[in-house]
Formats: C-alpha cells, structure tokens, sequence
C-alpha cells in the first residue's frame, strides 16, 4: 500500500478513469455522447479561426523595384530610340496571398512607358503596371517618368586592346578579335562615344579570354545607353612566355675637350636589353654617343649595343653644352665692387 500523505487515494482515481478508458465500450459511449453539440462547437471554433485570420492571409502587401520597360510602336521610316530614362525603375506595391507574393520578383513585373507617336525630343509620360497573376496594384511610386525620343545611330568602331603591363623580362604579343565592332543606340549618345576597348585582362603565355567590351567617352568614361555588337571580344596572348631581357643603364660619352656639359637628361635612363641569357649577365651599362654642340637641345642617342643583344627602347636626351675657354687664355674675373674713397 502506498503510505498515507504520498499521494495514494490520487492515484487509485487517476488509475480507475485510465481503466475506463481503456474499455471500448466505455470509449466510444463517451465520445458519441452529445455529438451534436461537440461538432458544432468545433465547426463555430474552427469558423472564429478562419474570420480573425482571413484579412491576415488574404491582405499581405508587398514592394518591389520594377525597372521600366519602353514601349514604342510608331510607323514610318527609320529607328527610334529612347534614352535618358528618369527614372529607370519604379516602385510598385502589390497586394495577394503570401505564397504568392514570394513566387514574383521585380523582374516578373512588367511596368510599360508607351511613347508611339511621341514626337523627337524630351517626354513625360505614365506608368501602367501589369500586375501577375493573383495579385492587385495598391500603389506606384512615381507614377510618371521622364526620357528622350531619338533616331537610332549605329557606328563601327575600332576595338583598342587593354591588358594588365607585363613584367620586364617578357615581350608580350596580344592579338583581339574582332578588330572592329558596331555600336548602336541613341544618336546623343552614340556620337559621344569616342572608343571601344575590351575590359582588362591579364593572360598568360598562350591564353585565351573573352571579355566585355566597353564604349568610352572623351573623358574615358563609360557611355551608358548604347549597345556593342558584338558585346565581348576575345583576347589572345600569342608569345611564348619568358624571354632573356634585362634593364642597364644609359652612360653617355664624353664631349669634345672643348666643349663642357652642365645639363643632361636621359630618357629613359634605362635600357632593355635582349640578348643570351650569358651575355646579359655580364652586363651593366650601355655607352650611348651623342653629337655635342653648345646650346640647349633634344638628341638622339646612338647605343653602342654588343654583338648578339637588341635594344628595345629608343633614348633621347635633353642637353645644355657650354664652350671651354682656350689653354691659355685668362678666365674672366667676376666685376668688384669700387673701392671705398
């Protein structure tokens, strides 16, 4: 028996209803009693449920950025183009189940500007949004936006080769292709394109990428609004890889006795030198003659270059030569001040 004070007589009863319940006839007496009234108090439950959540699952709003897609269907002669768009997207608030707001993105969205027969020039027009399916509108912010109605231009350009500068001891050949490409869009702004370069890329020997191409202005920016054709080009980097060169120094020759230099600048002051790897290793400097004459002048200088190497760069040389006073002859004294009387 269960000692007095532990709970004894609680557990007799909670033990005598387990009993009970665990008899099927007992069971099923219990729950078909009042039937009726239990069913319809579930189903009231089930519909106070359903009308406190309906505005919750049936009202979610959501925002999305929806870029603005042109439409322009106007006849006649000609291409037309629009650039310029203020803004280039807009922001639309939907209202819809959640399970399908979460399906849509802003590029599931269509938001038109319709500008047939809008005249060349400047224009504002309205927004129409296309909502998806199951889904309503609430708001679109803004509702109006701003452009420019132009004629399509189309212009072939070279493409300029852009790469990373290769180390000094290699003698990179590139070669891209397509050397030409079309550039197409708004006449504004497709004449304020001034070049076509492919993105820069570093490649190694006998590599190939295919890169952007990007139009540039005046300035070396970015033109926004136009179209290349075709978009990429593809770079080729064509030399084998390393080759011996070396970087020496430019040591000029003495002038003539009679002459005295108080102003030389050599540019570059350094060589490349392609030569055997042996020969190279023996060598630090390159003689360069110049042809002297007094006065201030830019000339060429004529590398004494050893057999076997090549130079790589041209060096010029920015002098000031003044004349030796003759042996014999007293150098000018500088003026003295008069004596004091």
């Amino acid at each position: 028996m269960t000692p007095p004070g532990r709970g004894g007589p609680l557990l007799d009863r909670w033990g005598q209803v387990l009993r009970r319940w665990v008899d099927p006839r007992y069971a099923r007496e219990r729950t078909l009693h009042n039937i009726g009234p239990k069913l319809l108090a579930l189903a009231v439950a089930l519909a106070l449920w359903s009308l406190s959540t309906a505005d919750r699952r049936a009202n979610v709003e959501q925002r999305y950025d929806v870029p603005v897609t042109v439409v322009d269907s106007t006849g006649g002669r000609g291409t037309r183009a629009t650039s310029a768009l203020t803004p280039e997207s807009v922001r639309v608030t939907l209202s819809g189940r959640p399970d399908r707001l979460r399906q849509l993105s802003g590029r599931s969205i269509e938001a038109l500007v319709d500008v047939t027969g809008a005249p060349e020039g400047s224009f504002t027009r309205n927004v129409r949004v296309i909502a998806p399916t199951g889904t309503r509108v609430l708001r679109l912010e803004p509702e109006r936006v701003q452009g420019f109605v132009d004629t399509e231009l189309t212009r072939t350009l070279p493409v300029l080769l852009s790469v990373a500068a290769p180390s000094e001891s290699s003698l990179p050949r590139f070669q891209v292709s397509p050397t030409q490409v079309q550039v197409s869009g708004p006449a504004r702004v497709v004449t304020t394109v001034r070049r076509v370069v492919n993105t820069p890329v570093v490649l190694a020997s006998g590599a190939t990428a295919e890169v952007p191409l990007i139009a540039l202005d005046a300035q070396n920016e970015p033109v926004e609004g136009v179209m290349t054709m075709p978009a990429t080009a593809t770079v080729s980097r064509l030399d084998s890889g390393e080759v011996p060169v070396k970087t020496v120094t430019v040591v000029l020759s003495p002038p003539p006795a009679n002459l005295r230099v108080t102003s030389a600048s050599v540019q570059p002051s350094g060589v490349r030198l392609v030569a055997d790897p042996e020969l190279l290793a023996r060598l630090r400097e390159v003689t360069g003659n110049v042809e002297y004459r007094v006065g201030t002048y830019t000339a060429p200088v004529r590398l004494q270059v050893p057999a076997g190497a090549q130079a790589l760069e041209n060096v010029t040389v920015r002098l000031t030569v003044e004349a030796r006073p003759a042996e014999g002859t007293a150098a000018p004294r500088p003026p003295t001040s008069p004596a004091a009387p």
